[in-house]
C-alpha cells in the first residue's frame, strides 16, 4: 500500500512537472534581466501614460502631482517585496500571483481573495487595449486625411482583435520578448512625442485655466475618484510581475530576484520619468480642458501626433500580450486538470482564440476609454498593485515575526 502510494505520487508529480513544462508561464526559464524591463515597461507605461494629465485636471496641481509620485513609491515598494518573496520558500517558486496569495493567506481564501481580481485587472486591461488600438489606429489615418478615416472605429477594433488572434499563438512569455520589446519602446517614444510637443504647446499659447475641471460638489467627488482610479490604471503592472520573475532562471548562487530586481530598477526609472513629463507638460499645455488621452488634445505638428498615435497602436498590440498571456495560463491549465483535455497546440488555438474574441467582442461594445481606466481603475486595479500585494507583505512579515 505505502508503495502504491509513493508510485501515485511520483507520477502525479512527474505529470504535474510536465503540465507545468508546457504552460507559457514556466515554460521557459531562459529570460535574461533586461526582459524583466522589456515586460514591466510594457506592463506599466501604457495606455494609462497619457490619461494622466487628464487626472491632474481632476485632482488639481498639487493632489494631482502628490498622488502620482506617492503611488509611484508605494507600488515600487510593494513591488520589491513581490520580488524578494517569489522565492522566500526554499525549493518552491511562486511563479504566479495566487500562488503566492494561497501560501500567505491560506489555499481557498488566498486563491478567490486574489485570482477573481487578478483576472478582473488582466481581463480589464486587454479589454482597454483593443478600444484604445482601434481608436489610436483611426486617430492615425484622420490626421493623415487618409480616405481610410471614414471606416468606423469598430472596424479598426474588429482589426486589432484579428492582429490579437495571431499574436495569441506565441508559445510562453519567454518567447513574447522580441514584442514586448517593441511595445515598451514605442511606449518610451510616444511619451516623449507627448512631452515635447505639450512643452511647445504650451510655449505657443499659454492657457487657460489651472482650476478643477468640475464646479460642483458631486462633481468634484466624482473626478477624484475617477482621477484615482486613472492613476491606479497606470500603476498596474503588479498583476504580472512573478509570471515575469518566473520566466527567469534561478539557482542557489545566483536566485531570480537579482535580475529581476535589476529589470525593476530599470524599469522603474523609466516610469516615473515618463509619468511625470506627461502629466504635468500635459496639463501645464492645456489647464483643464485637456482630454482624457493627452494626443487628442495635441493636434500640430500633424504627421508627428499622427506617428505618435501609431506607436500607441503597436504599443498595445504588444501590452495586450503580456496581460493576457496569464490569462492564457489559467485557461490553459483548467482545462487540463479540471477538464481532462491533452496538451496540446490544438488546445491552446482554440481556448486563446475564443478568450480573444470574447474580449475583442466587448471592447466593441463598450469603446469608452476614459470612463474605463476610472472605472477598472478604481474596481481593481488599486487592489492588486496597492492592497492585495501590500496584504501580503503584512501577514508574511506577521508569520516570519512568529
Amino acid at each position: 500500500m505505502v508503495q502504491e502510494q509513493c508510485g501515485n505520487g511520483e507520477r502525479v508529480h512527474r505529470e504535474q512537472e510536465k503540465l507545468e513544462n508546457w504552460l507559457p508561464i514556466t515554460a521557459c526559464r531562459k529570460a535574461k534581466w533586461w526582459y524583466s524591463t522589456f515586460h514591466n515597461v510594457t506592463a506599466m507605461v501604457g495606455a494609462g501614460v497619457l490619461g494622466l494629465p487628464f487626472a491632474i485636471s481632476q485632482l488639481g496641481w498639487i493632489p494631482g502631482v502628490l498622488a502620482i509620485v506617492l503611488s509611484w513609491v508605494v507600488t515600487f515598494y510593494s513591488l520589491w517585496q513581490l520580488v524578494e518573496m517569489h522565492e522566500m520558500v526554499p525549493g518552491r517558486r511562486f511563479d504566479r500571483y495566487f500562488d503566492l496569495g494561497e501560501h500567505v493567506f491560506g489555499p481557498k481564501l488566498g486563491f478567490w481573495m486574489v485570482m477573481p481580481q487578478q483576472l478582473t485587472v488582466q481581463v480589464a486591461s486587454t479589454i482597454v487595449y483593443c478600444v484604445t488600438g482601434g481608436k489610436s489606429l483611426k486617430k492615425f489615418f484622420s490626421m493623415l486625411s487618409s480616405p481610410m478615416s471614414d471606416i468606423r472605429q469598430t472596424y479598426y477594433i474588429l482589426f486589432f482583435v484579428v492582429l490579437q488572434l495571431l499574436l495569441s499563438q506565441t508559445p510562453n512569455f519567454n518567447t513574447l520578448k522580441g514584442v514586448s520589446f517593441l511595445a515598451a519602446l514605442m511606449s518610451v517614444c510616444y511619451s516623449i512625442v507627448a512631452f515635447c510637443t505639450s512643452i511647445v504647446k504650451g510655449t505657443q499659447h499659454h492657457p487657460h485655466d489651472y482650476g478643477l475641471r468640475s464646479h460642483t460638489l458631486p462633481g468634484k467627488i466624482f473626478d477624484i475618484f475617477n482621477a484615482l482610479g486613472t492613476i491606479a490604471f497606470a500603476f498596474a503592472g503588479h498583476s504580472v510581475v512573478l509570471e515575469i520573475q518566473a520566466t527567469l532562471p534561478s539557482t542557489p548562487e545566483v536566485p531570480s530576484k537579482k535580475p529581476m530586481w535589476r529589470g525593476v530598477l530599470v524599469a522603474y526609472t523609466i516610469v516615473i520619468v515618463c509619468y511625470l513629463s506627461v502629466a504635468i507638460s500635459g496639463f501645464w499645455a492645456f489647464g483643464n480642458i485637456v482630454e482624457d488621452d493627452v494626443l487628442i488634445s495635441l493636434e500640430h505638428p500633424y504627421w508627428l501626433i499622427a506617428v505618435a498615435n501609431f506607436m500607441v497602436f503597436i504599443h498595445v498590440l504588444g501590452s495586450f500580450q503580456v496581460f493576457a498571456m496569464p490569462v492564457f495560463d489559467t485557461l490553459e491549465s483548467n482545462l487540463v486538470q479540471k477538464w481532462n483535455f491533452r496538451p496540446s497546440r490544438t488546445l491552446r488555438i482554440v481556448a486563446r482564440s475564443i478568450y480573444v474574441a470574447i474580449v475583442g467582442f466587448v471592447a466593441i461594445c463598450i469603446p469608452f476609454f476614459g470612463g474605463l481606466l476610472g472605472f477598472f481603475g478604481g474596481l481593481a486595479f488599486a487592489s492588486t498593485s496597492y492592497i492585495v500585494s501590500t496584504n501580503c507583505i503584512i501577514v508574511n512579515l506577521t508569520k516570519d515575526g512568529e
